[in-house]
């Protein structure tokens, strides 16, 4: 058995989502995070960010601006004690049709293979269907945390797969991952 990690969306999840944040300055970290990653870390998870960002092929912001923007949401995680084991994110356009934009699992199976993951014992976190579906093609338990109820709850009538759990919040999410690991 490899590694049990938890796979965490960035926008919505991890911090206040706006849309193409392009710049530090702008980054909210949601009040539970800190401490429900210090939690997952203190039981042996590796902790994966993975964020989809067109907003770099859209022109919006570079790669330099995003490693900004990273670096002041690993300072918020320095803030609780906590470090992440890596971010991989996906600049690509929607229409590029690369591997590694969610719902695709690129960035999942780079991260599997850097990390010696054993997926089936592992977990994803995110606000939208995609992120679920994303978790699920890979063989993770999925937990949704939907920032915005009204858009999640449309994405659920039209899916054929359903979250492992659904949450108000980061912490609650990872309660219940830390009784079901």
């Amino acid at each position: 058995m490899g590694n049990r990690a938890v796979f965490i969306d960035r926008d919505g999840t991890i911090n206040v989502n706006v849309e193409y944040l392009d710049t530090p300055d702008n980054f909210r970290m949601y009040p539970t995070v800190g401490e429900g990653i210090k939690q997952l870390r203190d039981k042996g998870f590796k902790i994966i960010v993975v964020t989809n960002q067109s907003g770099i092929a859209r022109g919006y912001f570079s790669h330099e601006t995003l490693e900004k923007i990273h670096r002041r949401m690993k300072d918020e995680f320095n803030k609780h004690g906590v470090t992440i084991d890596a971010i991989y994110y996906c600049p690509h356009h929607p229409d590029e049709n690369c591997s590694c934009r969610k719902p695709k699992i690129g960035m999942l199976e780079k991260a599997i293979k850097d990390f010696d993951i054993d997926a089936r014992h592992s977990f994803f976190i995110g606000d939208r269907m995609l992120d679920v579906e994303t978790g699920y093609k890979v063989g993770c338990k999925t937990v949704l945390v939907p920032e915005r109820k009204d858009l999640v709850g449309q994405e659920r009538k039209e899916s054929i797969i359903e979250p492992d759990y659904v949450c108000d919040d980061f912490i609650s999410g990872v309660k219940w991952i830390l009784k079901n690991y």
